[in-house]
């Protein structure tokens, strides 16, 4: 048999093809081998960035909050361990039981937490900062894309006491009001960071390296003495419950040095546990709040006219009938007083004598009296809020403003700026700056705005107000000498005075050489009583006698039984 030879096996391919194509291959086989060069020894970075972004995290090292403590080293704030719980809703499948159970134990509703688990988000925080023994609890359970956080909770061991004074921070532990936001920067610290590798689940599986230590805050020391704190707190308290008054305020400075020793408001809250609080509640009322002074603003006006000559501490000024008009306007006495020395006019807390000795100074001379006693302007203590109270330019003033602004109407100022001004005649005649926190020494000369004479004349006007005959013999302290000024004003609502008033006492002891300053505001007194010398004067006494023992001050005044009880204050006028 003939095999027949099929003609495409008689035709040769050409030579030139097969090393064409080996040569494609090799070509395609040298740019696979440099592009994985490339990749994995030159240009690594960004290969290893996408896949370290899937296992490796750099987590957060928070740094321990600085304590806040007293004067005398007790602990006022701390920075306890919490822990927050969080969650991956997508690894997070709970049985309607164990959705039940984690409720319980954080203390919430049992359909909020199903929310949250059945949010659409790779995370989730179910609960911030919990007791460590809850988180066991829950630990305990082994419930599945439920993890924890470690943070620090702020404690504050005084409470309700404290709460103006160091006010609290927030979830992230940073200051939200009084100290604690007013020295923040001092507080925190700086928080570090560790580089860690996770599994998909948010676990730590390993520990790469310390990026950055975290920077611990510092500790504050505090010029507030815990245990005057709570000495003025208390008879604060007591007197609002006394008077049902709407709030009131307290605070006292050390005469001396500026240091601020106490200071208290109510209504007040515990910063343990701010679930449910108002504005009312976190008002800062001592730095926030501005009123009319009323009678504690003369003694400013009568010492300027001192120290410029017009009058003497003996001179005598005609108060008779009991009423003066100025323009349109009528000022009176509550009871007619006739001829008083100037001493008498502070004694008696006579409008028409301050108002008398106020329009022969010149306007411009008063304005600045009242500006360098820091009304009119914030004291910039740091405090969230504060306010500078109102204090008009003088080109502005008419006679009768001028007039009742010498007697504390038509002005408004802070508790805290009050108490500060008092120190001119605590300090004779110089003013220190406020300080919160401890001061290792005593500033032997500040801003001068009265002579030493005219200061230490208006201090014995000041006692004269404290003894029988004057406004406030409540105010009285047993074995010290006292000086101080109550003051009542009416309340301005909608721009018309309100039968609703403000009581205040301010004053210092002992007044042979002052120590403490104490500034006592009750708002809205309503048990019948409204005036300074019967509502604020007893408290200015029980927090003054308590607080001057404490500190081992010394008496300077014979330790004769007071009967103040049988002795009837004279009526301050308003």
């Amino acid at each position: 048999m003939r095999v027949t030879r099929s003609p495409l096996l008689d035709d040769s391919l050409p030579s030139w093809r097969a090393r064409l194509v080996l040569g494609l291959l090799m070509v395609g086989f040298i740019a696979l081998a440099g592009r994985s060069l490339y990749l994995q020894g030159i240009n690594k970075d960004f290969y290893i960035g996408k896949g370290e972004s899937r296992y490796e995290r750099v987590i957060d090292m928070p740094a321990t909050r600085g304590r806040i403590l007293d004067r005398h080293g007790d602990v006022m704030a701390v920075s306890t361990p919490v822990k927050s719980v969080w969650a991956i809703p997508e690894d997070a499948k709970l049985t309607p039981a164990q959705t039940r159970e984690l409720a319980a134990l954080l203390d919430m509703d049992s359909r909020e937490v199903s929310r949250k688990l059945a949010a659409d988000r790779d995370f989730t925080y179910l609960k911030r900062q919990i007791a460590p023994d809850v988180a066991d609890r829950i630990t305990a359970l082994k419930l599945p894309g439920i993890h924890f956080q470690n943070e620090y909770r702020r404690y504050y061991p005084a409470g309700d006491v404290t709460a103006h004074m160091l006010g609290f921070t927030g979830a992230e532990d940073k200051g939200q009001e009084g100290i604690e936001l007013a020295l923040n920067n001092q507080l925190a610290g700086r928080s570090g960071s560790r580089r860690v590798i996770k599994d998909r689940r948010g676990q730590i599986v390993e520990d790469v390296e310390s990026i950055r230590a975290p920077q611990e805050g510092k500790d504050v020391v505090l010029a507030l003495d815990a245990k005057l704190q709570y000495l003025a707190y208390s008879q604060l308290k007591q007197a609002i419950a006394d008077h049902k008054a709407k709030a009131g305020g307290i605070v006292i400075l050390d005469a001396k040095s500026g240091e601020v020793l106490a200071l208290a408001n109510l209504p007040t809250y515990n910063p343990n546990n701010r679930t449910k609080l108002s504005g009312a509640q976190l008002r800062n009322r001592a730095f926030t709040d501005t009123f009319e002074p009323g009678s504690t603003f003369k003694p400013f006006a009568v010492a300027l006219a001192l120290d410029k000559g017009n009058v003497r501490f003996d001179t005598a000024i005609q108060t008779a009938p009991g009423r003066l008009t100025i323009g349109s306007a009528t000022i009176s006495d509550a009871h007619p007083h006739g001829v008083l020395s100037v001493a008498q006019v502070i004694q008696k807390s006579s409008n028409i004598g301050t108002a008398k000795i106020a329009l022969a100074i010149p306007s411009e001379d008063m304005w600045t009296m009242f500006d360098s006693l820091g009304f009119g302007q914030p004291l910039k203590l740091g405090f969230p809020g504060e306010a500078g109270g109102r204090l008009r330019p003088w080109k502005r003033w008419r006679p009768i403003e001028q007039a009742t602004m010498s007697y504390g109407h038509g002005i408004s100022v802070t508790l805290i700026q009050l108490a500060r001004a008092y120190q001119a005649f605590a300090r004779d005649g110089d003013l220190v700056p406020l300080s919160l926190t401890r001061t290792e020494s005593v500033p032997s000369v500040g801003a001068r705005v009265y002579s030493q004479q005219t200061a230490r004349e208006v201090r014995t006007m000041l006692e004269m107000a404290v003894q029988p005959g004057g406004t406030a013999p409540k105010a009285q302290v047993r074995g010290y000498r006292v000086a101080g000024k109550t003051g009542t004003a009416n309340k301005l609502e909608g721009g018309v005075y309100a039968n609703k008033y403000v009581s205040s006492f301010v004053g210092f002891a002992p007044a042979s050489d002052p120590r403490l300053i104490i500034a006592v505001m009750v708002d809205e007194p309503s048990g019948g009583r409204y005036y300074g010398g019967e509502v604020a004067a007893p408290v200015f006494s029980s927090v003054m006698g308590g607080a001057l023992r404490a500190l081992g001050v010394a008496p300077d005044d014979t330790l004769k039984p007071l009967q103040v009880a049988n002795i009837v204050p004279a009526r301050e006028e308003m």
